[in-house]
């Protein structure tokens, strides 16, 4: 298997770490260290943690045709921001389903770095052109409340980048890109790095005290967090109104992929919309659960598990919109054969809301 995957540059980290290593978009990536996706979880909500990000995609674009070339395909608008910012962004088909969510890193005025998921690289290179430098540099994902100040000990540069800024810097004489964006739920930075320089910086943070975190806390955190998981939140027949997402659509734009379906869709109502699930009990919600409210299925689960914080169940998933629930409201979720009861909240799940 592992001859056919693709590596990061910090495999040998990883695995000199006690990783476990697991398939991850075509990639092996550590699904946790020694200490355990809990701990790590926790690490990341207290402290800080480290992620190797590398699979995921950066796709440049340069020239004077790459502004127009974004506007024309992505659903956000960039004129909501400006070079040396980034924004989240989503490539649609023809029919208004998410093809994949991106951010966009844009640093100068006609330079923009484009960060597919990991599987999705070569889809989205093939609607906005440019130029696919995935294979040259690797990307760090510093997260937690204590990110910036542990990170600053070894650049406080790069620790001073703000939420959604985006700045070309130099740490140790390596040149760098840090934008202020994240994962997780909290504050921090990625730090896109060259290959060669990545092993370094990856173990400049460990010793600073950054704990390191794999695939396992990165999806439970951004569960928590409420954030979308292509492939379960969006993806094929999922639209970003179903999904909540309205505000990534630039709906003043002339044109974007998929706007025609989306205006229709806006007019109509969309037929489900993605809500949150919290359990009685300490049992983990799962994937493809059946939502269950009097007695008859309104809807399925999209992505499901233990809350590490919270010390039970929480899961997002659709509901049909024809469905007299809402929030507060009591369903119960099918899983394994159970049927675990379980509240319809709002999400985020964390920080939980004071009452």
């Amino acid at each position: 298997m592992t001859d056919i995957l693709k590596r990061t540059a910090l495999y040998d980290d990883h695995e000199s770490m006690g990783a476990k290593l697991v398939e991850f978009g075509g990639w092996e990536m550590p699904l946790s260290y020694e200490s355990g996706t809990v701990a790590e979880h926790r690490a990341c909500r207290e402290s800080a943690v480290v992620f190797d990000v590398s699979h995921l995609g950066t796709v440049t674009l340069r020239g004077d045709e790459a502004y127009d070339t974004l506007q024309s395909v992505l659903t956000n608008d960039l004129t909501k921001v400006n070079p040396g910012r980034a924004q989240y962004t989503h490539l649609l088909d023809d029919e208004g389903s998410v093809l994949d969510d991106i951010i966009i890193w844009w640093r100068g005025d006609d330079e923009f770095d484009v960060m597919p998921n990991a599987s999705n690289t070569d889809r989205v290179t093939s609607a906005i052109g440019g130029t696919d430098v995935t294979a040259s540099r690797s990307i760090l994902a510093i997260q937690g409340p204590e990110a910036r100040s542990l990170l600053a000990s070894i650049s406080p540069d790069a620790a001073a980048v703000g939420r959604f800024h985006v700045a070309p810097l130099t740490i140790n004489g390596v040149d760098v890109v840090v934008a202020g964006t994240g994962y997780t739920g909290e504050d921090g930075v990625e730090i896109a790095v060259p290959n060669e320089a990545a092993s370094e910086l990856f173990q400049a943070l460990v010793h600073a005290g950054v704990m390191p975190a794999g695939l396992g806390a990165r999806d439970t955190l951004r569960r928590e967090a409420g954030l979308p998981l292509h492939g379960h939140e969006l993806g094929p027949g999922i639209t970003p109104l179903q999904a909540n997402l309205g505000w990534v659509v630039g709906w003043n734009k002339p044109t974007f992929r998929g706007k025609d379906a989306l205006l229709a869709e806006r007019d109509a109502g969309p037929r489900r919309t993605l809500k949150g699930f919290q359990s009685s009990g300490r049992q983990p919600l799962r994937d493809h659960a059946a939502v269950i409210a009097g007695g008859t299925a309104v809807g399925e689960t999209s992505s499901g598990n233990f809350s590490p914080m919270l010390g039970c169940g929480i899961a997002l998933g659709f509901v049909e919109s024809g469905a007299q629930v809402s929030s507060g409201d009591a369903v119960q979720i099918a899983v394994r054969g159970r049927s675990l009861d379980a509240h319809i909240v709002p999400y985020p799940f964390w920080p939980p809301r004071s009452s």
